[in-house]
Protein backbone atom coordinates (compact mmCIF):
# COMPACT_ATOMS: atom_id res chain seq x y z
CA UNK A 1 0.00 0.00 0.00
CA UNK A 2 1.30 3.53 -0.72
CA UNK A 3 1.28 5.80 1.74
CA UNK A 4 -0.29 9.14 1.43
CA UNK A 5 1.57 12.46 2.47
CA UNK A 6 1.36 15.84 3.56
CA UNK A 7 3.60 17.99 4.25
CA UNK A 8 4.97 17.99 7.97
CA UNK A 9 6.98 21.35 9.25
CA UNK A 10 9.32 20.10 11.67
CA UNK A 11 10.22 23.88 12.58
CA UNK A 12 6.85 24.86 13.64
CA UNK A 13 6.29 21.70 15.59
CA UNK A 14 8.87 23.43 18.10
CA UNK A 15 7.31 26.51 18.30
CA UNK A 16 3.99 24.33 19.09
CA UNK A 17 2.28 26.60 21.72
CA UNK A 18 0.34 24.56 24.29
CA UNK A 19 -3.36 26.47 25.11
CA UNK A 20 -6.12 25.61 26.55
CA UNK A 21 -5.47 22.32 27.27
CA UNK A 22 -3.70 21.45 23.40
CA UNK A 23 -0.88 19.03 23.78
CA UNK A 24 2.79 20.49 22.41
CA UNK A 25 3.83 16.79 21.25
CA UNK A 26 2.03 13.43 20.30
CA UNK A 27 0.49 11.45 23.08
CA UNK A 28 2.66 8.38 24.00
CA UNK A 29 2.03 5.81 21.95
CA UNK A 30 0.37 7.53 19.30
CA UNK A 31 1.53 7.17 15.61
CA UNK A 32 0.48 8.16 12.01
CA UNK A 33 -1.53 5.04 9.76
CA UNK A 34 0.49 3.67 7.51
CA UNK A 35 -1.45 5.24 4.79
CA UNK A 36 -1.65 8.85 5.06
CA UNK A 37 0.31 10.98 7.38
CA UNK A 38 -0.70 14.17 9.42
CA UNK A 39 -1.36 17.71 8.29
CA UNK A 40 0.92 20.25 8.98
CA UNK A 41 1.84 21.27 12.23
CA UNK A 42 -0.24 18.33 13.30
CA UNK A 43 0.06 16.56 17.20
CA UNK A 44 -1.63 13.30 17.88
CA UNK A 45 -3.72 13.81 21.36
CA UNK A 46 -6.07 10.33 21.01
CA UNK A 47 -4.85 7.09 19.09
CA UNK A 48 -6.59 3.80 19.43
CA UNK A 49 -6.40 0.14 17.31
CA UNK A 50 -9.47 -2.06 17.83
CA UNK A 51 -8.82 -5.31 15.86
CA UNK A 52 -11.94 -6.17 15.08
CA UNK A 53 -15.29 -4.16 15.72
CA UNK A 54 -18.32 -2.40 13.84
CA UNK A 55 -18.36 1.51 12.38
CA UNK A 56 -21.03 3.32 11.11
CA UNK A 57 -20.16 4.70 8.16
CA UNK A 58 -22.33 8.28 7.25
CA UNK A 59 -24.89 8.13 4.07
CA UNK A 60 -27.27 10.39 2.48
CA UNK A 61 -30.64 8.91 1.19
CA UNK A 62 -32.48 11.86 -0.20
CA UNK A 63 -31.98 15.01 2.17
CA UNK A 64 -31.60 12.68 5.12
CA UNK A 65 -28.44 11.50 6.96
CA UNK A 66 -28.67 7.86 7.33
CA UNK A 67 -25.72 5.22 8.23
CA UNK A 68 -24.74 1.92 7.51
CA UNK A 69 -22.36 -0.63 8.85
CA UNK A 70 -18.61 -1.77 7.87
CA UNK A 71 -16.47 -4.26 10.41
CA UNK A 72 -13.30 -4.45 10.37
CA UNK A 73 -10.04 -3.04 11.88
CA UNK A 74 -10.05 0.24 13.20
CA UNK A 75 -7.58 2.60 13.78
CA UNK A 76 -8.71 6.14 15.23
CA UNK A 77 -6.36 8.98 15.38
CA UNK A 78 -7.07 12.62 17.02
CA UNK A 79 -5.00 15.32 16.23
CA UNK A 80 -5.14 18.97 16.98
CA UNK A 81 -3.24 21.68 15.19
CA UNK A 82 -2.55 25.55 15.09
CA UNK A 83 -5.64 27.90 15.30
CA UNK A 84 -4.49 29.59 12.01
CA UNK A 85 -5.70 26.81 10.13
CA UNK A 86 -9.18 26.67 9.26
CA UNK A 87 -11.34 24.19 9.10
CA UNK A 88 -11.84 24.52 5.74
CA UNK A 89 -8.22 24.53 4.59
CA UNK A 90 -7.65 21.45 6.40
CA UNK A 91 -10.99 19.25 5.07
CA UNK A 92 -9.68 20.44 1.41
CA UNK A 93 -6.28 19.34 2.00
CA UNK A 94 -7.45 15.82 2.55
CA UNK A 95 -9.70 15.67 -0.01
CA UNK A 96 -7.67 16.80 -2.28
CA UNK A 97 -4.72 14.41 -1.05
CA UNK A 98 -7.46 11.33 -1.17
CA UNK A 99 -8.40 12.03 -4.69
CA UNK A 100 -4.50 12.13 -5.96
CA UNK A 101 -4.51 9.02 -4.27
CA UNK A 102 -7.22 7.67 -6.57
CA UNK A 103 -9.49 6.98 -3.37
CA UNK A 104 -13.47 7.36 -4.61
CA UNK A 105 -14.72 9.98 -2.38
CA UNK A 106 -18.01 9.03 -0.63
CA UNK A 107 -19.43 11.94 1.30
CA UNK A 108 -18.65 15.14 2.35
CA UNK A 109 -20.79 16.97 4.55
CA UNK A 110 -20.39 20.96 6.45
CA UNK A 111 -22.76 23.48 7.84
CA UNK A 112 -24.09 23.86 4.33
CA UNK A 113 -25.41 20.69 3.48
CA UNK A 114 -25.74 18.98 6.83
CA UNK A 115 -29.12 19.47 9.27
CA UNK A 116 -28.01 18.14 11.48
CA UNK A 117 -25.45 19.09 14.91
CA UNK A 118 -22.79 16.80 13.73
CA UNK A 119 -20.31 17.56 15.96
CA UNK A 120 -22.65 16.42 19.11
CA UNK A 121 -23.53 13.39 16.77
CA UNK A 122 -20.22 11.99 16.28
CA UNK A 123 -18.32 13.49 19.33
CA UNK A 124 -21.05 12.46 21.88
CA UNK A 125 -21.76 9.33 20.42
CA UNK A 126 -25.20 9.58 19.60
CA UNK A 127 -25.05 8.48 16.08
CA UNK A 128 -21.32 6.95 15.53
CA UNK A 129 -22.69 4.45 18.66
CA UNK A 130 -19.48 2.42 19.86
CA UNK A 131 -17.09 4.87 17.71
CA UNK A 132 -17.44 8.01 19.53
CA UNK A 133 -14.65 10.08 20.08
CA UNK A 134 -13.84 9.11 23.93
CA UNK A 135 -15.37 11.44 26.99
CA UNK A 136 -12.50 13.50 27.54
CA UNK A 137 -12.10 14.17 23.94
CA UNK A 138 -15.90 15.64 23.39
CA UNK A 139 -16.62 18.30 21.69
CA UNK A 140 -19.11 21.13 23.91
CA UNK A 141 -21.15 23.11 21.97
CA UNK A 142 -18.49 26.09 22.55
CA UNK A 143 -17.01 25.87 19.13
CA UNK A 144 -17.03 28.57 16.39
CA UNK A 145 -20.17 29.10 14.88
CA UNK A 146 -20.48 24.83 14.83
CA UNK A 147 -17.68 24.50 12.08
CA UNK A 148 -17.26 21.06 10.89
CA UNK A 149 -16.47 19.48 7.48
CA UNK A 150 -17.08 15.49 7.42
CA UNK A 151 -15.47 13.48 4.18
CA UNK A 152 -15.43 9.26 3.30
CA UNK A 153 -13.28 7.71 1.01
CA UNK A 154 -13.23 3.75 0.02
CA UNK A 155 -10.44 2.21 -1.77
CA UNK A 156 -9.60 -1.25 -2.72
CA UNK A 157 -5.99 -2.80 -1.99
CA UNK A 158 -5.42 -6.13 -3.59
CA UNK A 159 -8.97 -8.04 -1.58
CA UNK A 160 -9.16 -5.89 0.67
CA UNK A 161 -11.49 -2.49 0.96
CA UNK A 162 -10.14 0.34 2.97
CA UNK A 163 -12.27 3.25 4.00
CA UNK A 164 -10.63 6.79 5.40
CA UNK A 165 -13.18 9.01 7.11
CA UNK A 166 -11.97 12.52 8.20
CA UNK A 167 -13.84 14.60 10.53
CA UNK A 168 -12.63 18.49 11.02
CA UNK A 169 -13.79 20.57 13.93
CA UNK A 170 -12.98 23.57 16.14
CA UNK A 171 -12.86 24.23 19.33
CA UNK A 172 -9.96 27.07 20.82
CA UNK A 173 -7.87 25.34 17.80
CA UNK A 174 -8.99 22.54 14.86
CA UNK A 175 -9.44 18.89 15.77
CA UNK A 176 -8.94 16.40 13.42
CA UNK A 177 -10.25 12.66 14.04
CA UNK A 178 -8.81 10.41 11.03
CA UNK A 179 -10.41 7.04 10.95
CA UNK A 180 -9.02 4.11 8.93
CA UNK A 181 -11.32 1.10 8.54
CA UNK A 182 -9.73 -2.07 6.92
CA UNK A 183 -12.85 -3.96 6.20
CA UNK A 184 -12.56 -7.70 7.78
CA UNK A 185 -14.56 -10.58 8.39
CA UNK A 186 -13.97 -13.01 11.52
CA UNK A 187 -12.28 -15.83 11.39
CA UNK A 188 -14.51 -19.06 10.71
CA UNK A 189 -11.17 -22.03 11.33
CA UNK A 190 -10.85 -20.85 14.94
CA UNK A 191 -8.42 -18.07 16.67
CA UNK A 192 -4.69 -18.66 17.06
CA UNK A 193 -2.67 -18.10 20.15
CA UNK A 194 -0.77 -15.46 18.16
CA UNK A 195 -4.01 -13.55 17.25
CA UNK A 196 -5.39 -13.80 20.86
CA UNK A 197 -1.79 -11.99 22.02
CA UNK A 198 -2.43 -9.26 19.23
CA UNK A 199 -5.98 -9.02 20.34
CA UNK A 200 -4.92 -8.42 24.05
CA UNK A 201 -2.18 -6.40 23.57
CA UNK A 202 -4.06 -4.13 21.29
CA UNK A 203 -7.37 -3.90 23.02
CA UNK A 204 -7.01 -5.70 26.44
CA UNK A 205 -9.07 -8.35 25.82
CA UNK A 206 -10.55 -10.99 22.80
CA UNK A 207 -13.30 -12.10 21.35
CA UNK A 208 -13.69 -15.53 20.88
CA UNK A 209 -16.20 -17.34 18.90
CA UNK A 210 -14.82 -21.11 18.23
CA UNK A 211 -16.38 -22.31 21.69
CA UNK A 212 -19.49 -23.81 20.58
CA UNK A 213 -22.65 -24.61 22.99
CA UNK A 214 -25.73 -25.68 21.72
CA UNK A 215 -28.82 -23.25 22.37
CA UNK A 216 -29.59 -22.56 26.01
CA UNK A 217 -26.86 -24.90 27.21
CA UNK A 218 -23.64 -24.53 29.09
CA UNK A 219 -21.97 -27.86 27.84
CA UNK A 220 -19.05 -27.48 25.73
CA UNK A 221 -18.95 -29.10 22.50
CA UNK A 222 -16.16 -31.05 21.23
CA UNK A 223 -15.40 -29.00 18.08
CA UNK A 224 -14.48 -26.49 20.51
CA UNK A 225 -10.85 -28.44 21.57
CA UNK A 226 -8.99 -26.27 18.87
CA UNK A 227 -10.03 -22.90 20.42
CA UNK A 228 -9.54 -24.22 23.90
CA UNK A 229 -6.28 -25.46 23.25
CA UNK A 230 -5.42 -21.95 21.56
CA UNK A 231 -6.49 -20.07 24.48
CA UNK A 232 -4.85 -22.59 27.06
CA UNK A 233 -1.50 -22.34 25.57
CA UNK A 234 -1.89 -18.29 25.17
CA UNK A 235 -2.28 -18.37 28.98
CA UNK A 236 0.21 -20.78 29.88
CA UNK A 237 2.91 -18.72 28.08
CA UNK A 238 1.42 -15.72 30.39
CA UNK A 239 1.39 -16.97 33.98
CA UNK A 240 2.05 -13.76 35.73
CA UNK A 241 -0.99 -12.42 34.41
CA UNK A 242 -5.06 -13.09 35.24
CA UNK A 243 -8.16 -13.00 33.00
CA UNK A 244 -11.65 -12.95 33.09
CA UNK A 245 -13.32 -15.15 30.87
CA UNK A 246 -16.46 -12.94 30.12
CA UNK A 247 -19.66 -14.80 28.56
CA UNK A 248 -21.75 -12.80 26.21
CA UNK A 249 -25.34 -13.51 24.68
CA UNK A 250 -27.70 -12.31 22.39
CA UNK A 251 -30.81 -11.23 23.51
CA UNK A 252 -33.63 -14.43 22.52
CA UNK A 253 -35.08 -15.81 26.07
CA UNK A 254 -34.95 -13.97 29.31
CA UNK A 255 -32.78 -11.45 30.40
CA UNK A 256 -31.96 -12.56 34.00
CA UNK A 257 -31.60 -16.56 32.65
CA UNK A 258 -29.40 -15.01 30.28
CA UNK A 259 -27.36 -13.77 32.57
CA UNK A 260 -26.94 -16.89 34.55
CA UNK A 261 -26.38 -19.22 31.45
CA UNK A 262 -23.67 -16.84 30.07
CA UNK A 263 -22.05 -17.03 33.59
CA UNK A 264 -22.51 -20.76 33.51
CA UNK A 265 -21.15 -21.29 29.96
CA UNK A 266 -17.29 -18.87 31.57
CA UNK A 267 -17.64 -21.11 34.40
CA UNK A 268 -17.68 -24.07 32.15
CA UNK A 269 -14.53 -22.98 30.12
CA UNK A 270 -12.46 -22.10 32.91
CA UNK A 271 -13.05 -25.70 34.65
CA UNK A 272 -12.35 -27.49 31.16
CA UNK A 273 -8.88 -25.16 30.90
CA UNK A 274 -7.57 -25.72 34.72
CA UNK A 275 -9.22 -29.77 34.49
CA UNK A 276 -8.00 -30.48 30.98
CA UNK A 277 -5.56 -28.33 29.64
CA UNK A 278 -3.06 -27.45 32.92
CA UNK A 279 -4.33 -23.86 33.44
CA UNK A 280 -3.67 -22.12 36.75
CA UNK A 281 -7.40 -21.98 38.53
CA UNK A 282 -5.66 -18.80 40.20
CA UNK A 283 -4.87 -17.20 37.03
CA UNK A 284 -8.93 -17.10 36.14
CA UNK A 285 -11.91 -15.09 36.96
CA UNK A 286 -15.28 -15.63 35.22
CA UNK A 287 -18.30 -13.19 34.86
CA UNK A 288 -21.30 -13.75 32.80
CA UNK A 289 -22.86 -10.05 30.92
CA UNK A 290 -25.88 -12.19 29.35
CA UNK A 291 -26.71 -9.45 26.03
CA UNK A 292 -25.40 -6.22 28.37
CA UNK A 293 -23.00 -5.45 26.16
CA UNK A 294 -23.82 -6.11 22.39
CA UNK A 295 -20.89 -5.68 19.88
CA UNK A 296 -23.81 -5.18 16.79
CA UNK A 297 -27.21 -5.07 16.35
CA UNK A 298 -29.85 -8.15 17.57
CA UNK A 299 -32.30 -7.26 14.98
CA UNK A 300 -30.28 -9.16 12.50
CA UNK A 301 -28.79 -12.89 12.31
CA UNK A 302 -25.55 -11.60 11.74
CA UNK A 303 -25.87 -9.19 14.69
CA UNK A 304 -26.96 -12.34 17.38
CA UNK A 305 -24.27 -14.53 15.73
CA UNK A 306 -21.45 -11.29 16.92
CA UNK A 307 -22.82 -10.93 20.44
CA UNK A 308 -22.94 -14.41 21.28
CA UNK A 309 -19.10 -14.91 22.29
CA UNK A 310 -16.92 -14.91 24.67
CA UNK A 311 -13.85 -12.85 25.52
CA UNK A 312 -10.75 -13.20 27.76
CA UNK A 313 -10.11 -10.18 29.49
CA UNK A 314 -6.82 -9.32 30.64
CA UNK A 315 -6.85 -7.57 34.46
Amino acid sequence: MKTINFTLTLLSLLFFVNTNGQRSSDIEGGKDHALISRFDNSVIEWYQIKNFDRYYMLSLKGNQLDKYQIDGKITRIQYSTLPEHSVFEIYKSYENTLKDAEFDILLTLDKTNCGINLTEQLYIGEFNGLNALPAGKSIKPDYKEGLFAYLSAKKKFDDKEVYIVVYVTERHFPLITLDVVEVQTLKKDGISVKDISRGINENGKIAIYNIYFDSGKYEIKPESKKALQNIADYLNLNKDSQYIIVGHTDNEGNFEQNIKLSQKRAESIKNILVEDYNVEEEQLLIFGVGSVAPLANNNTKEGKAKNRRVEIVKL
